[in-house]
């Protein structure tokens, strides 16, 4: 096992026994949601594998190691403690020599995961290219690390608060599948539709699961993005949802917020705005993606 690597004894098991296996991030935790909302989501969230046949693994750093499977009192610290560090790929040696508390975003939990040997990862929204990052070039290192990284990524889209558009060139740029399940236009995480098509669709987990495979054993390193649309019932319409977007980018950039705080301050400032209806939104596509997750790892565990 690597050095750096802490592995949950019931995940180690499983792992060892070929059952399928289920990483979740930390950010979500610690930076995503506010207390209780939060660890109560976590709790669901790992219930929700377990009843769907699969072992939940959530991913954290901590006493200079990258835990995979926490304990519910770590998951309670995580949830409730201010100072955790949001952890991507860039933060992570300073924070494991440092042993500090730090949250995984998508990419560093992605690349934990691999480390660990789980091939099924599930996520709220990933990050992509910001708006305006012809000025700020910001583009999240979510994407960097799908274009090296063997893991399947189940999420409820492209973060809406970012440039869809660009973010799905990015991807076909870098050969990075992308299949949404059940429809034909790609989901924005609060809402089902964003105004885009989806390069792929699938109405099969089995069907994914396969496809998992082909593209792996082929040698085809590299992540596939799987877009599970919000339910029907929680959805924000897009319209709606991007008058709020619009007042929290400008909120954002005359607070001159900028870096790894854009994007906590972003949902943060919606959820306030949207009267708590974007959270609910949020708990309900996570959940949904968790069920969904655990479905394809068993899949994937028996092709």
């Amino acid at each position: 096992m690597h050095e750096y690597l802490e592995i949950n004894p019931e995940v180690k098991k499983a792992l060892a026994e070929g059952k399928p296996v289920v990483a979740l991030e930390s950010t979500i935790i610690s930076h995503g949601m506010p207390y209780p909302k939060n660890i109560n989501t976590a709790l669901d969230v790992e219930n929700i594998v377990r009843k769907h046949g699969a072992v939940p693994a959530t991913i954290a750093i901590f006493n200079g190691k990258c835990h995979v499977g926490l304990s519910k009192d770590q998951l309670e610290y995580f949830a409730s403690t201010k100072d955790v560090w949001k952890v991507s790929l860039r933060d992570m040696p300073y924070v494991i020599s440092k042993k500090l508390y730090g949250a995984t975003t998508v990419a560093a939990t992605m690349r934990i995961a691999s480390m660990a040997g789980i091939k099924i990862f599930v996520t709220g929204g990933i990050g992509g290219v910001h708006r305006n990052a012809n000025e700020t070039m910001d583009i999240s290192a979510d994407l960097t690390e799908m274009e090296q990284t063997s893991v399947a990524v189940v999420s409820a889209g492209i973060k809406s608060i970012l440039d869809i558009g660009l973010t799905l060139e990015y991807l076909e740029t870098k050969g990075i599948p992308v299949i949404t399940i059940g429809q034909n236009e790609f989901p924005s995480f609060y809402s089902r539709k964003s105004g885009f098509s989806s390069p792929l669709r699938s109405d099969d987990i089995i069907e994914i699961a396969n496809m998992l495979h082909a593209k792996w054993r082929m040698g085809l390193n590299g992540a596939v993005l799987i877009a599970n649309p919000v339910p029907a019932g929680h959805e924000i319409i897009a319209e709606e949802m991007e008058v709020h977007i619009q007042k929290a980018l400008n909120a954002a950039k005359e607070r001159k917020i900028t870096g790894k705080e854009v994007t906590p301050f972003l949902l943060q400032f919606i959820s306030e705005h949207t009267k708590g209806e974007s959270l609910e939104a949020n708990i309900a596509l996570i959940k949904n993606n968790a069920k969904v997750g655990a479905e394809l790892a068993v899949a994937y565990s028996k092709s």
